[in-house]
């Protein structure tokens, strides 16, 4: 399953409209904000249809998933939009992390925690607006290809150090960028660990993380509360370190901006989990048999030619590696 979907579903009292254009999206939120009221009508409309009293708009299939034969119902939907109401334990297992790897539908889960088991975007999670009657949804992190913290516009960051999500091609070619300005650079070595890593640095220290955007949902709110500690902390979040070079226009092929405008249109839900995934074998396959050839795991060289590394740092908008 691919592409983007608007939703619109409503009854007598109340009235939901928003689109989705990834396979996770996360909705959060607390009591009382309309998260259940939108499942449990979605559920409604599944089981009785127009006898409900409730119409629901969409291009696909909506259903709920819910109670301890989940993992049975989950093998009875295809190419389907799945709501996920919270207090379904299962969401959180990596069980269900498993089995919806193997899945061909986009899901809509209403949680309050973090879900570490699943790589959703920070672009994707949302809380319920509601206007009376009215209900949509409003993105809970904004600006993610930009910089989030405390900044103003104007603003250009200048790190002392940079923390990296990974300890692969990406930390490896920040890691020059740092080391030829005298910058100290280190990996984190996976997500989950950016949190330590950032308190061991001492107040005052201007740091910046760079992490993959697409799969950083988990983290957001446990960093974001760190802004409220540390004045001089930086995020930049690109989709991932293959989207920075894919956008910086280094390899030369003409469909990758359309790709990158609409990526919901070309990312395979069955195939891939994350879009962070997608990049990276989109990048692969772009730039086999060439001196680009790219892996993941160790950085090509030729990504360290100057005129190649200043057309990737020239995406990062706002972060200057000078001191």
């Amino acid at each position: 399953m691919r592409g983007k979907y608007r939703i619109i579903i409503e009854n007598r009292k109340m009235k939901y409209d928003f689109e989705i254009k990834r396979n996770l999206t996360i909705i959060k939120g607390d009591s009382a904000t309309g998260k259940t009221t939108l499942v449990d009508m979605v559920a409604e409309f599944y089981e009785n249809g127009q006898d409900s009293g409730i119409n629901l708009q969409c291009d696909k299939l909506c259903a709920v998933l819910q109670g301890k034969d989940w993992k049975l119902r989950l093998g009875n939907i295809h190419d389907s939009i799945v709501f996920i109401d919270e207090g379904n334990a299962f969401v959180s297992t990596e069980e269900f992390a498993s089995e919806i790897k193997k899945t061909s539908n986009y899901y809509v889960i209403v949680t309050r925690e973090a879900l570490p088991m699943l790589p959703y975007s920070v672009t994707e999670i949302y809380g319920i607006r509601n206007s009376g009657k009215y209900g949509d949804l409003k993105q809970t992190y904004n600006e993610m290809y930009q910089i989030y913290g405390h900044v103003n516009p104007n603003t250009i960051v200048c790190p002392e150090t940079v923390i990296t999500e990974d300890s692969g091609a990406g930390f490896a070619f920040f890691e020059h960028i740092c080391g030829e300005n005298g910058i100290n650079c280190v990996s984190a070595a996976g997500k989950s660990n950016i949190f330590a890593k950032v308190q061991k640095h001492q107040q005052g220290e201007s740091v910046l993380i760079i992490a993959d955007g697409a799969a950083f949902g988990p983290e957001m709110e446990k960093i974001v509360s760190l802004f409220y500690i540390q004045k001089n902390l930086y995020l930049y979040l690109p989709e991932s370190f293959e989207w920075l070079i894919l956008k910086s226009g280094v390899v030369k092929d003409k469909n990758i901006e359309e790709i990158l405008l609409e990526t919901y249109d070309f990312v395979e839900s069955s195939r891939y989990i994350s879009w962070e995934q997608y990049f990276n074998a989109l990048l692969v396959e772009k730039t086999k048999d060439t001196y680009l050839a790219y892996a993941k795991n160790t950085l090509n060289k030729s990504y360290l030619e100057e005129k190649i590394k200043c057309e990737i740092l020239e995406q990062m908008e706002r972060i200057s590696f000078k001191k």
